[in-house]
Formats: structure tokens, C-alpha cells, sequence
């Protein structure tokens, strides 16, 4: 009888251990990016013939990065930011947000970066639980999002916590549907479709909702954090999260949020010239196409053990049969 109930207890364990035995994705190159003025790396989206990326610490100006060679140069885009709307969020938060950002720079709080097949970029405002459209001639318009958006994620026990808002957000190619990730404290999807020039909930907003807390890789010698999302991408009618206290990027159902497959980069992040004095990853931006992921780690004004203190992209090749295989 004992070793029946041991059986049992190593069936019903395995496949949390497995769950781990991830498959490390092979880093390609690594790009030190100069010329974003305030640092603070936080979205990276593919539009047209070029990366884009966005800064949490400007609320004016996205970024083309010139990739011709090893280090990058940022070159600024300006738009005329339109006034914010009001997307449910208490006076409180709205208050906390602007006083924030005046100390440190960013009342936006841009924290994540899309782009469809017309070269539109959308930036989340994680200050504001808004989303922006900039189009490809620089005009600047805030999407219509369902009023209920930001109750249905409260309700289900996302952005509670101030700085713990929306950090990641995709749009299919089309621009039919949209998803935003919450970052913790609890994290979770949500999910939106366009209705001629408004976004509705469809059955919903809400995908997955996920709290608790996990451990990061033993080298970084840390206790237990909440599980976070700290960027989103849509490839091949996939999402896919960025993972940072596990260093890992996971594939999930665009429909319910749920987890696929995942694949690590722990061993790049965690390299001993690469690290920052801080408990916490710090990969922040993540764009998915056939041929890999680009990376991008938002260093926070922090500098690295080799003495590197720009922000940091990085390139992943896919995983060998690309990024539909199974774990």
C-alpha cells in the first residue's frame, strides 16, 4: 500500500518538475542601446522596416533603433500626447500617478509597445490603464476601451496595488483584437475586440487571473516573489509573456490565457557580468517573431557588474522547430 500511495504521489508531482526543465533559448547578439534620454527601456514592437522601442520615463516619443551595428542608436520620434481620458481608475490612483511622475519623470508611464500590419504603434499607460494609438505620420490618439475594463480586472482582483497596473500589451496584425497584461499582485490577461472604432468586451475581458507567488533561479539566491508578466507579444495566433522572476518567456492560448509551453533565458540574464545589484529581473520589453525574440532589459538607471549602464536588448534565436513545438 505505501508504495502505491508513492506512485501516486510522483505521478501527480512529475509534471511540476518538468514544468521547469526548461529548454534554454540561445542568445544570438546583445545591443547596448544610446540616445534614449531618460533610460528606462520599457516596449519593443517591429513596425515596418525597423524595432521601435518606448520609454516609461517619456510620455512624448518613441524611438527607431538603428541596428546597423553592435550598438544601437535611438532615434527620436516626437507626437503631440492628446489629453488623458478617464478610464475608471480612482481619484487617488490618478493623483498618486501624476505626483509620481513629476518626481521621476514619465506621468504616462508607457510600459509596453504593439504594432499592427499598418505600422500603428500602441503604447499601454500603466499610470492610466489607457492604451494609445500613434500612427505611422506621428499623430497621437487614446483608444476607446470599454468602460468596464478596468472594473472587471479590479473585480477579479488586478490593479489594486499603484505600480503594479498594466505592464504589457499586443494587437493582432489586423487590429481586431487587443490584450493587456496586469503585472501582479495579481497578475492576469485581458482581452478586447474591435467593434468599427470602439473595443468591446466579448464574453468578458478578463482571460486569466493568476496570484501567488514562485521562486526565482536558484543562482540569484532570493526568496520567493509574486508572480509577475512584465511584457506581451502576438506571433502566429499565439500570445506570448514575459516571465521575469522565472526568466522565461511563455506561449499561451490567445483565447484563454493559458500556458503552453515556456523556454528560459536564465542563463544569459544570470551570466556574472550581467547582473544588477537588485533581487528582481529586470527584462521588461519582448517582441516574437519567426526567427526568435528580441529582449529588452530596462536597467533602471542601474549599472551592470561589467560597468555597462545602458539599456540593453537582446537576441534570441527560436527554439530549434520554431516556437510552436511542444515542452
Amino acid at each position: 500500500m505505501n508504495r502505491c500511495w508513492l506512485l501516486l504521489l510522483l505521478a501527480l508531482v512529475a509534471p511540476a518538475w518538468a514544468a521547469e526543465d526548461l529548454s534554454e533559448l540561445a542568445l544570438v547578439s546583445e545591443h547596448p542601446v544610446e540616445g534614449i534620454e531618460q533610460g528606462n527601456l520599457s516596449g519593443l514592437a517591429w513596425c515596418g522596416d525597423a524595432l521601435w522601442a518606448v520609454s516609461d520615463r517619456e510620455d512624448n516619443v518613441l524611438y527607431r533603433l538603428d541596428a546597423s551595428d553592435t550598438v544601437w542608436r535611438a532615434e527620436a520620434e516626437h507626437f503631440e500626447l492628446p489629453p488623458v481620458p478617464n478610464t475608471g481608475l480612482s481619484w487617488g490612483a490618478r493623483i498618486r500617478a501624476a505626483i509620481t511622475g513629476m518626481l521621476r519623470g514619465g506621468e504616462m508611464d508607457f510600459e509596453g509597445l504593439s504594432c499592427d500590419s499598418l505600422g500603428n504603434r500602441y503604447l499601454v499607460s500603466e499610470a492610466h490603464a489607457a492604451v494609445l494609438r500613434v500612427n505611422p505620420a506621428g499623430t497621437a490618439q487614446w483608444l476607446s476601451l470599454p468602460d468596464g475594463l478596468v472594473r472587471q480586472a479590479r473585480a477579479s482582483g488586478m490593479l489594486l496595488q499603484f505600480n503594479a497596473m498594466f505592464e504589457g500589451v499586443a494587437v493582432d496584425p489586423d487590429a481586431d483584437r487587443l490584450w493587456l497584461a496586469a503585472e501582479h499582485s495579481r497578475r492576469g490577461l485581458l482581452v478586447m475586440h474591435r467593434k468599427q472604432n470602439a473595443w468591446k468586451c466579448t464574453g468578458g475581458c478578463v482571460l486569466m487571473v493568476e496570484g501567488g507567488r514562485e521562486s526565482p533561479p536558484s543562482a540569484m539566491n532570493e526568496g520567493d516573489q509574486p508572480r509577475r508578466f512584465s511584457g506581451l507579444a502576438f506571433h502566429q495566433d499565439k500570445l506570448f509573456t514575459l516571465e521575469p522572476v522565472r526568466h522565461r518567456i511563455c506561449r499561451r492560448k490567445p483565447a484563454t490565457g493559458d500556458s503552453e509551453a515556456c523556454w528560459t533565458y536564465a542563463t544569459t540574464a544570470l551570466a556574472d557580468a550581467r547582473r544588477y545589484d537588485t533581487p528582481f529581473g529586470n527584462a521588461e520589453a519582448l517582441w516574437v517573431d519567426a526567427e526568435g525574440a528580441w529582449v529588452g532589459i530596462d536597467n533602471n538607471g542601474m549599472t551592470r557588474v561589467d560597468g555597462e549602464k545602458r539599456p540593453v536588448v537582446w537576441r534570441f534565436a527560436a527554439p530549434k522547430g520554431g516556437w510552436g513545438v511542444k515542452q
